[in-house]
């Protein structure tokens, strides 16, 4: 028999979810009291859109950990010779970080996070360089070709991503004219360089760096703790697919999407949940997940090494991020993290609450029909009411 608190929750959330209609679903778990407190379809999967990121988030700490750092480095095919002169040509080798960029813009967009272009210009003149006979080339061969994700059929997606995916990206995946990410990159390295007087000539286009290449500079992400926060809190599909790719590089068949988000699959498979999932950001509506799916995986994550990151990767409902103007001013601001998850007509949130009496809940509300506004305003009367039981 419900108590009257979980009847109260149980009305309330009725009656927020009655203008939803018969695709939404939701389901939320009082982890304290291990009970569940209200189910409407909670095994029908629909698409997730970002709060997919949940599922790439837990895949990305079961695989590499909260430590891992991703490495660019400068090599060099050929000599130093007198008076400081290169001979031959230099690779700027993208390892896929997608915090690499200039100074102004990473303190900018990425919270002040990142490696720089002076960085490793600053190694050089170390080294005493000084001139380069040959070329600078962006070296991005550590993923594949593919500039956007499946929901653009791989083809760049600047609207979603912010730039273009690359093993070497530059300033979000920034490009110019005809220049690729990676060829843009090592440009953006040249003119550093000239800046330090170092004199130099890009190539505009990319090649894979020869083996024989000695190490010449290196610089390395923010540890991936860091980057998760920088994609989960803004909601960034650059990261989440960035960073898809390099799970599927280290654990799968290519740096490409598919392998990454194979590994996710088979990670998230490993806890028993099986959605279906071709890609990290969400973006894509092929992919599948329950509310109940969503809410056991918070349910496992709960309270665990893994599941404290993911807490702290998350933005604060009414505060920060996506969910900043999300019941704010009510019961649950602050007293909430989620993710968000929007694509048109498709609107959902899925995180932690920490209730009135205490009580930890897990939700995941997934609003899929009405339009986004429509469904953000039913969301500020849900989470409250969450909040408060």
């Amino acid at each position: 028999m419900l108590s009257a608190d979980q009847a109260r929750l149980a009305a309330k959330l009725s009656k927020a979810f009655g203008p939803a209609g018969p695709n939404s679903g939701a389901l939320v778990y009082d982890l304290t009291a291990k009970q569940t407190l209200f189910a409407l379809r909670p095994g029908v999967g629909r698409p997730p859109a970002s709060v997919e990121k949940l599922y790439t988030t837990v895949a990305l700490l079961s695989q590499l950990g909260p430590d891992a750092r991703l490495t660019t480095r400068v090599v060099g095919d050929g000599h130093l010779g007198p008076g400081g002169v290169w001979h031959g040509d230099l690779y700027l080798v993208g390892g896929g970080d997608p915090t690499f960029g200039d100074g102004a813009f990473n303190r900018a967009w990425e919270q002040g996070y990142g490696p720089t272009a002076n960085q490793l210009v600053a190694q050089l003149v170390h080294a005493g360089i000084k001139r380069v006979t040959g070329w600078v080339i962006g070296d991005a061969a550590l993923f594949d070709g593919l500039r956007g994700g499946p929901a653009t059929g791989y083809a760049p997606d600047v609207p979603d991503f912010g730039g273009q995916l690359s093993a070497l990206a530059y300033d979000h995946g920034s490009t110019f004219k005809q220049l690729t990410p990676g060829a843009f990159a090592a440009k953006e390295l040249v003119l550093t360089m000239h800046g330090a007087g170092i004199g130099a000539r890009p190539l505009n286009r990319t090649l894979a760096a020869p083996p024989v290449a000695v190490p010449l500079a290196s610089v390395q992400s923010p540890p991936l703790s860091v980057m998760l926060k920088l994609m989960d809190v803004p909601s960034d599909d650059f990261f989440a697919e960035m960073l898809t790719k390099q799970l599927g590089v280290r654990f799968g068949s290519s740096g490409s999407i598919a392998a990454g988000a194979s590994v996710i699959s088979k990670t998230i498979g490993s806890f028993g949940l099986n959605p279906v999932i071709v890609d990290g950001s969400g973006l894509s509506r092929l992919d599948r997940s329950s509310p109940g799916e969503v809410v056991a995986l918070l349910r496992t994550m709960w309270d665990t090494p893994i599941g404290r990151v993911l807490s702290a990767s998350l933005p604060v409902v009414g505060l920060t991020g996506t969910v900043q103007n999300i019941a704010a001013h009510t019961f649950a601001q602050g007293r909430c993290i989620a993710k968000t998850g929007t694509l048109n007509y498709v609107t959902n949130l899925a995180g932690y609450c920490t209730a009135s009496d205490h009580h930890v809940l897990a939700f995941a509300l997934m609003i899929d029909g009405p339009g986004n506004w429509t469904a953000i305003q039913m969301l500020d009367r849900m989470v409250p009411a969450i909040a408060r039981y």
